[in-house]
């Protein structure tokens, strides 16, 4: 039991035992927050802090990671279809030499036998946990106490009540099994498919290309991402525009008017006619000038056939996770996915906000229960202070718990990301994007205890010769949450379309009434492509890989799973660009497929082309949930997990027609013939040793 005493916190229990208690955390900062809230006398010493019974320590990221095939035998240095599958019964694991100084740190500081107790606190994740389970069994440490602490922000209170209440590290285990099977699979699928495609299909591409070298390097998750950009490159290159033209009425009231658009309804003359495109629009001029004449007939006004008034309500949307607030930066600030994310991980380490790697965008009930104490806090945020003060006074805090926006079971690790109403003395060290960011979280957060938005809406229906149209259109009557959601950097949009007066004419019009048609215009339109990703657009399309499957059942089956995790959406997009698969615009952030990594598609389609699928990617994610959650076995997992790597290992070892792959190749070519050279620059550049190939094949 934790208790205060004398400014320093003192696990009475552990007192009984004079051992020590060890808190190693995943990064030096975080470690200074630990040992700041344990208000302890540290003396720092080299990778590590200790006073009286407490020693504070850390990793830097990863100290431990899986070795190279090399590793098992030498002979498998060299790559040969001979060697492959290449599943070994037992993986091997290595320190990371750059870190090795800071691994001994830590393993001496584990086994030691004056230390009892230790506190895993690295980040509270599956990735968080195979940090720490690497260490521990690299360093083979038996005869302590392990517990985890699992915590939603680095306040004080927050790290305190995470020591407090930190489970055996035991209750972690099905989690830990999930974070090594993730990392497995990764690695077999990267070095099996690495290896027997570039060993398979290099030589042409090499070739083709004029490379100097030319290794492919694929992976699960990758490799998927690869294939959803380029699907949407060749959807929006063999989308055929086709021009529409639609008649436009100006209808109106002493200088103000509105828009009434022409459809064929059942009744009128070119209903289901084989003149249209669609309901609204013809596919020639002529028709559409045809109709033009037989409108304007006549006297220049139009009769209300039916007038519908409805009041709608826009709800304050759901909180951030970090995929929603990797697209929301990618839109405003023209920032990528990896930047958003060092952000957001600087503001949580600064304690202005919650731990950013979540998928949810709820509360849990049991924030919800202390929620005032973050929104009184933002009072000292200039920005929203008022609206922070507003939410307070309302007391409309007291009931979110009722609300949509507190589901426990809509959380798995954490909660949403929200300001913790704490830190303010760092805000003077961000920089201006960072500032920003920090007020669109808090601005997000706010809007949840303000009432929703109202509008008023109207539908009209219009006769005039016979035929009809139809106007739609809304007006704001109560800006309820959209006054807090205003962002102080946003130019202010004009949402006053119509005056006051024009509104009140406008709720006097009834069934019958005669309203005056200024003019009838055609307007000529065309169908548009797809547009292509940004990296905040493509982030969420990682994260609702459902969209991707037909089958309702199997989409049902997977349901909240995506491709990748909140904590490597963003690594991923970074390889590809790093690997030269992908062009991503800094300044637009549009994201694009490089001819080579258009021929990686292909060599992939017709090779291992589930690795293409989304479906797919997204029901490994899922099984990798389910073990986490003790529903699957960890040799379930594995056997079929290893069987698939074998399959397709073989598979593409039995591929005979590889040269023949470079007519496909000659499909795409075309396409990039204006910057070849460009392309061929690039693509040697990407040439790289087998290793590191591998490297950046997925490790997410």
């Amino acid at each position: 039991m934790l208790q205060e005493n004398n400014n320093c916190v003192i696990d009475t229990e552990m007192r009984d035992i004079m051992g020590k208690s060890v808190y190693i955390a995943e990064k030096p900062s975080v470690a200074q927050e630990f040992a700041k809230a344990l208000h302890v006398n540290f003396t720092r010493k080299d990778g590590y802090l200790e006073g009286g019974d407490h020693i504070v320590t850390w990793c830097v990221g990863h100290l431990v990671t899986m070795s190279y095939p090399d590793a098992y035998d030498p002979n498998l240095k060299r790559w040969s279809f001979d060697t492959l599958p290449f599943i070994p019964k037992e993986f091997k694991y290595e320190v990371i030499p750059a870190v090795a100084k800071q691994f001994n740190i830590v393993k001496d500081i584990l086994t030691r036998d004056d230390v009892e107790y230790i506190y895993v606190c690295t980040d509270s994740g599956r990735e968080g946990e195979y940090i720490y389970r690497l260490v521990d069994s690299m360093a083979h440490v038996t005869g302590k106490e392990k517990r985890r602490v699992w915590i939603d922000s680095q306040t004080e209170e927050e790290i305190l009540r995470g020591i407090r209440e930190a489970k055996p590290l035991s209750e972690y285990d099905s989690l830990s099994d999930a974070a090594y099977l993730r990392a497995q699979e990764d690695y077999l699928m990267g070095i099996n498919f690495s290896r027997a495609l570039s060993l398979k299909f290099s030589n042409v591409v090499q070739r083709y290309l004029g490379m100097d070298r030319c290794v492919i390097a694929v992976g699960r998750v990758m490799t998927c991402v690869l294939g959803i950009i380029v699907k949407r490159e060749r959807e929006i290159r063999e989308f055929v525009k086709t021009p529409f033209y639609r008649l436009v009425a100006n209808v109106g009231e002493e200088g103000q008017t509105f828009d009434a658009e022409w459809k064929a309804v059942k009744g009128t003359k070119y209903f289901e006619s084989p003149l249209l495109y669609k309901e609204n629009g013809f596919k020639e001029r002529p028709a559409a000038e045809q109709l033009l004449a037989e409108l304007k007939a006549g006297e220049p006004e139009a009769v209300a056939q039916a007038v519908e008034r409805k009041k709608e309500k826009k709800q304050p949307p759901m909180l951030y996770n970090l995929a929603e607030l990797q697209n929301d930066c990618s839109s405003f600030f023209k920032i990528s996915p990896s930047d958003t994310l060092k952000i957001v991980q600087e503001l949580y380490e600064k304690k202005l906000v919650t731990y950013p790697r979540t998928d949810a965008r709820v509360l849990s009930t049991a924030v919800a229960k202390e929620i005032g104490r973050n929104i009184s806090g933002l009072k000292n945020f200039q920005p929203v202070a008022e609206f922070a003060q507003g939410a307070m006074e309302s007391g409309t805090y007291k009931g979110i718990a009722k609300t949509k926006y507190v589901n426990d079971k809509q959380i798995t690790d954490h909660y949403a990301i929200i300001p913790t109403g704490q830190g303010f003395g760092a805000l003077r060290s961000l920089a201006p994007t960072a500032l920003k960011v920090y007020e669109i979280i808090c601005r997000r957060f706010l809007s949840i205890f303000y009432p929703a938005a109202e509008y008023q809406k109207v539908a009209m229906t219009l006769s005039k010769n016979g035929e009809k149209l139809f106007a739609n259109f809304k007006y704001l009557i109560n800006d309820g949450y959209l006054k807090v959601a205003a962002n102080s950097f946003s130019k202010k949009k004009d949402d006053v379309k119509y005056s006051p007066e024009f509104i009140a004419r406008l709720a006097k019009i009834k069934k019958g009434d005669k309203l005056s048609v200024q003019g009838i215009d055609i307007k000529e339109g065309e169908t548009s492509p797809p547009k292509r990703y940004n990296s905040g657009s493509l982030i969420l399309t990682m994260e609702n890989a459902g969209q991707f499957i037909e089958d309702e059942a199997l989409r049902e089956q997977i349901k909240g799973a995506g491709i990748g995790t909140s904590a490597t959406r963003d690594g991923i997009i970074t390889k590809l660009e790093k690997n030269k698969y992908i062009s991503l615009n800094k300044k637009t952030q549009i994201v694009t497929p490089t001819f080579l990594g258009e021929i990686i598609y292909d060599i992939v389609y017709y090779s291992i082309n589930g690795l293409l699928r989304a479906d797919l990617t997204a029901s490994w994610e899922k099984g990798l949930e389910g073990v986490a959650e003790g529903q699957i076995s960890k040799q379930e997992y594995t056997d079929k997990m290893t069987t698939f790597v074998t399959k397709y290992t073989n598979l593409v070892k039995q591929i005979q027609n590889q040269n023949g792959i470079t007519g496909v190749f000659d499909k795409t070519k075309v396409f990039y013939a204006k910057g070849g050279g460009a392309q061929k620059k690039e693509t040697r550049a990407t040439a790289r040793t087998g290793a590191k190939a591998e490297k950046n094949a997925d490790t997410q």
